[in-house]
């Protein structure tokens, strides 16, 4: 099996495989195209083909007539501010954020830093497969590619969204695993900006990533270990490109990434009352803390473009998805694992409290996850069938994103992944036997 998957998310697959030069030079040119040549922006994470994909998508925007600014390896959020700070049409980062260092991808963004959503992507996949680009002239092709700092900016755009005064007061020791991807260069200049004592890890932009990129417990043992070894206050766990966040406690206990958006809520719903966003996948922690404070809860499906616009739509004071990704509005409406930090340790240091007592007091429920490989082109038969059944058994069901079946003590989510060609599997209840009972079945059923 050798996926390639285009969507609303962009383009990713394994290097080498499905991922060539040739496939990202297309679809710089198909972006050039689609933004008439206007100036773009690029940015990559530390992935070892990043260089040859950074090579083939700069000589695609250049091919179509476009003004290219680099800037160099650099988290993802960092380059959607700097999109608008430049005045750019668009932007490209480089980077298959959690997927691990076998693949890459190509991610858009619009003017305004956010990503494509699923008109304007659809509308790029159209003129990607036309193959019908914008071709400059031998004495119209820029000639140069600039480059520029995102990171200096990020931070300064940090500083102005948060009480800098109070973390610094509070004299924080924080442990950071940062993957050796795009954040070493951000969080730990972050963190000291904020007062804090940084014990930092894996934060080499020349070295290989030392475990998955993705922000689970069961990838923050190095980071559990410097917790504990240092006293920190807290750890913070990083994906390749600085969107997802995974949290240790000072007790040294790994969070599930389920946890950070609630957390998160929790801290900004006892200062401001307002609407959530989140998607159908996102356990049903979030509804509960949010309805302590009074505030409602919007669903989207899946991918952070659908979770943007409906912050923007409903004045959302808070976004975000389970894969540990927080959208923070002051700083922007998209995932940004660097002003979570900050949401966080405000509330940390103005209340004195600790991120242990925070998780303490959040529902207890219980969710299982199960990733399902299927052959690309035999993803959504699986799909229908699952539905099939679903609708043979009578059971509420919403289609929105896949097929999300309710029940009165919990639910079952099954759907294609946008990153990877996997069914995902969740299961959520109160009960832990419940909550497996629903998993079997859901399984079991995808199965067939």
């Amino acid at each position: 099996m050798k996926p390639l998957k285009i969507g609303i998310t962009g383009v990713r697959g394994v290097v080498g495989e499905t991922f060539t030069p040739e496939l990202a030079v297309g679809f710089a040119q198909a972006f050039g195209t689609y933004l008439d040549a206007g100036r773009i922006v690029v940015c990559r994470d530390t992935r070892p083909s990043g260089p040859m994909v950074h090579a083939a998508v700069c000589s695609g925007l250049l091919a179509a007539g476009c003004e290219v600014i680099d800037l160099g390896i650099c988290p993802t959020p960092s380059m959607q501010l700097a999109a608008k700070q430049f005045k750019a049409e668009g932007g490209i980062a480089i980077t298959a954020g959690h997927n691990p260092s076998k693949w890459n991808a190509l991610k858009f963004v619009r003017a305004d830093g956010l990503y494509l959503n699923a008109t304007q992507a659809e509308e790029l996949l159209d003129i990607y497969h036309q193959g019908e680009f914008l071709k400059t002239t031998w004495d119209q092709i820029k000639t140069f590619i600039g480059t520029a700092d995102a990171i200096e900016p990020h931070i300064e755009k940090l500083r102005s969204s948060f009480d800098l005064d109070a973390i610094r007061n509070r004299k924080l020791t924080v442990a950071v695993d940062c993957c050796n991807g795009s954040c070493s260069l951000l969080i730990p200049r972050w963190l000291e900006a904020l007062g804090c004592k940084v014990l930092a890890v894996n934060d080499d932009i020349h070295a290989p990533f030392p475990h998955s990129p993705e922000p689970k417990p069961n990838t923050m043992a190095q980071l559990t270990a410097i917790v504990k070894a240092g006293h920190a206050d807290i750890g913070f766990a990083h994906d390749a490109d600085g969107e997802r966040l995974g949290i240790v406690t000072e007790l040294g206990e790994p969070l599930s990434e389920e946890l950070t958006l609630p957390i998160a809520a929790a801290v900004r719903l006892a200062e401001r009352v307002g609407t959530v966003v989140t998607n159908i996948s996102t356990g049903s922690r979030i509804d509960r803390v949010a309805s302590k404070f009074g505030a409602n809860v919007i669903r989207t499906p899946v991918g952070q473009a659908f979770i943007s616009e409906a912050m923007i739509e409903h004045s959302a004071v808070l976004g975000g998805e389970g894969s540990g990704g927080v959208a923070i509005p002051e700083v922007h409406a998209t995932h940004d694992s660097a002003a979570a930090i900050g949401l966080i340790l405000e509330n940390l240091s103005r209340n004195t409290g600790t991120i242990s007592n925070l998780a303490r007091q959040l529902p207890k429920v219980t969710m299982l996850k199960y990733n399902l490989e299927v052959e690309p082109n035999r993803l959504y038969s699986v799909l229908q069938n699952f539905r099939m059944l679903v609708e043979s058994e009578g059971f509420e069901h919403d289609l929105s994103d896949g097929i999300k079946v309710s029940f009165d003590d919990g639910w079952i989510h099954v759907r294609a992944s946008n990153t990877e060609s996997i069914i995902r599997v969740i299961a959520e209840a109160e009960e832990p036997a419940r909550a497996q009972e629903l998993f079997d079945w859901a399984r079991d059923r995808v199965r067939r």
